[in-house]
């Protein structure tokens, strides 16, 4: 047999050249496609607080959606998923680097790295959502009900599945989980009913459907596209139909509350002349005037229990009995030489033994030091260290015949944790109030979005919720999630106000996010089982 003749040198660079054109444009798709998914995430950012603009959320998660849609295989979708969980993070939560470099102390390029590699790890949630949602719909053939409908359903449940996760796993981080943006928007309607993950969805679920409704238009498949559209404009209208439902009824008489606001500088805080100045400015704050309720910000008193002056303890107490006010001060506990909580103490009227609060949900790095850390959390400067925990069965304080149950902080980002103590308690708590410390954020917006986290909360319960801080946001948020007043920020101050207190079980209070959770199951396994049919 004859052999072929050898390609020219010339011609096998030639031939080279052209075969690598294709791939040199892939490539550069590829990137395009990942870059716009970043900028779509930054943008996705821009819809909570302080801007909340949630209409910006339900067209960025559509542009994503349409990535995903278009990218040939599920790597490729979860690679778009992380992109746009990158710049979602690094331009959301990059306050961080505040509290690590500027109060605690950490070099700055350890700090920046911190927020980078953590930022990376919280992208894993999307790229999650984003690749499984492209296995699990990819062989649905465009065109057909199942891509119209079923598809954006599933979006929204991936989606709602891994904020869920990035919830819980490793105690959770769910800062800036998506139903956080719609607390002014029409989707709102449904968070005593699916809380903060199954508004997450819903969102979703519409960007998905319009992002469909697009692309059926553009198939010519027009009866499709027009479905899809009409049900991504009935979610929010359904939402905006049930906002004034009111879930729960007044309990008792309104209360009178005093929020305190020290505005105490977080770089001197737990310093000895910060320590003085803090405990000296509380006791007269909170000595100022009666009220039916004091409140204080986390740690006011920056020292444990035990060791608060004699003076300044008798003072606020006899204050309390003499006034009938009850007060509410946040302070660390002590058990032992080596058993400390972060807690919350109240003494009044109606209280026979000093109420204690111990703080469930711990801060990593701050509260608690996960294994494996302690070289980390060495090169902070951190007054705290490894607290205990409390329990979730922790009662509430009676006030007038009114029940407050406490949080400190970094807890009421957790509202199943919130609704399950709630509804643990024989009597449920009528009001919420957090007691925080954002100081060491600075200004910056993670004070907007902590705020716009304690209304989810009030619209989870249909529960006032009263928030005193040290530097801001000090507000009371009513039932309906508005703000009812608030105190500017780093200012020295006391919010007075009127408080309704409520009664009755929302569903999210009854049930958390099982059912929600249950919803996504069924829509995923309904999505697997079509996508089988279809392989």
């Amino acid at each position: 047999m004859k052999r072929p003749a050898p390609i020219p040198n010339g011609a096998a660079a030639a031939d080279a050249g052209a075969g690598s054109v294709p791939g040199a444009r892939s490539r550069a798709t590829a990137m395009a496609r990942l870059l716009l998914a970043g900028v779509l995430g930054i943008a996705h950012t821009q819809a909570f607080a302080p801007h909340d603009w949630w209409w910006l959320q339900i067209l960025s998660l559509a542009g994503l959606a349409a990535l995903m849609a278009d990218a040939p295989r599920a790597r490729i979708a979860a690679a778009t998923g992380y992109a746009f969980g990158l710049g979602w993070f690094l331009s959301g939560i990059w306050w961080l680097y505040i509290s690590m470099h500027v109060y605690g102390e950490m070099p700055a390029w350890m700090a920046a790295l911190a927020v980078v590699l953590f930022s990376g790890y919280l992208a894993l949630w999307p790229a999650l959502a984003g690749g499984l949602w492209h296995r699990l719909t990819a062989r649905l053939r465009a065109g057909t009900w199942a891509a119209a409908l079923l598809a954006p359903l599933a979006f929204g449940a991936a989606w709602g599945l891994s904020e869920w996760l990035r919830g819980v796993v490793f105690t959770g981080f769910p800062w800036l989980s998506g139903g956080y943006a719609h607390t002014d928007g029409p989707l709102a309607g449904f968070a005593p009913l699916v809380g903060v993950y199954g508004i997450g969805a819903l969102a979703a679920a519409v960007a998905a459907l319009l992002a469909g409704a697009v692309r059926g238009l553009g198939h010519g498949a027009r009866t499709r596209a027009v479905v899809s559209l009409a049900l991504a404009l009935l979610l929010p209208a359904l939402g905006a139909a049930l906002s004034p439902l009111a879930w729960t009824t007044p309990a008792g008489k309104p209360l009178t509350v005093r929020l305190l606001q020290g505005n105490v500088p977080q770089d001197i805080k737990f310093e000895a002349a910060g320590i003085q100045r803090s405990i000296a400015l509380y006791r007269d704050m909170i000595t100022a005037a009666p009220a039916d309720l004091v409140v204080t910000p986390e740690t006011a008193f920056p020292v444990i229990l035990q060791e608060l002056p004699v003076d300044v303890a008798v003072a606020v107490r006899d204050y309390a009995l003499q006034s009938g006010t009850t007060v509410l001060f946040g302070a660390a506990g002590a058990d032992s030489p080596v058993d400390f909580t972060n807690s919350v103490f109240g003494l009044g009227p109606l209280t026979e033994r000093l109420y204690r609060y111990n703080k469930h949900h711990l801060v990593p790095f701050g509260e608690f030091i996960p294994l494996g850390f302690r070289w980390f959390v060495d090169m902070m400067k951190m007054p705290l260290g490894d607290f205990r925990r409390g329990g979730l069965d922790q009662p509430s304080l009676p006030v007038r015949g009114v029940r407050v149950a406490p949080n400190i902080c970094y807890e009421d980002l957790f509202g199943e944790e919130i609704a399950q103590t709630l509804r643990q308690q024989p009597a449920p708590a009528n009001v919420l109030a957090n007691l925080t410390n954002l100081a060491w954020f600075g200004d910056t917006i993670a004070l907007d979005q902590h705020l716009q986290i304690s209304r989810m909360r009030a619209l989870e319960t249909r529960r006032p919720m009263l928030r005193s801080t040290n530097t801001g946001m000090t507000a009371v948020v009513r039932p309906d999630g508005t703000v009812q007043a608030r105190l500017p920020t780093f200012t020295t101050g006391t919010l007075v106000a009127e408080v309704q207190g409520m009664q009755g079980l929302t569903p999210y209070i009854r049930w958390g996010n099982a059912p929600v959770l249950a919803l996504f199951a069924l829509v995923l396994g309904a999505a697997a089982w079509r996508a089988r049919r279809a392989g």
